[in-house]
């Protein structure tokens, strides 16, 4: 019979994220949310009627933008090492 070592250490239990990573991840997902949100709207209640406000400058160039800067902190917040030290 063998007893097992009391000695053993387990293995320390680590989230793979820090709280910079986090950090990086909630703003990028404030930053989808913003341009979904000014993204939405613009429609015109009679359907005969048209809306040029579906093509104005809020819903053609900036929310695209801000969603697409949001997933390129998504990316970033993923790949970011926080346990790396600088030289």
């Amino acid at each position: 019979m063998s007893k097992k070592n009391k000695t053993e250490k387990k293995p320390k239990m680590e989230f793979i994220f820090q709280k910079k990573n986090y950090t990086f991840l909630f703003i990028g997902l404030g930053l989808i949310a913003l341009g979904f949100i000014l993204m939405a709207g613009g429609g015109s209640d009679d359907p005969n009627v048209f809306n040029p406000e579906i093509y104005n400058f809020r819903r053609i160039r900036l929310a695209p933008t801000l969603i697409l800067i949001g997933l390129g902190i998504q990316i970033y917040a993923i790949l970011l090492n926080p346990n790396k030290k600088k030289k």
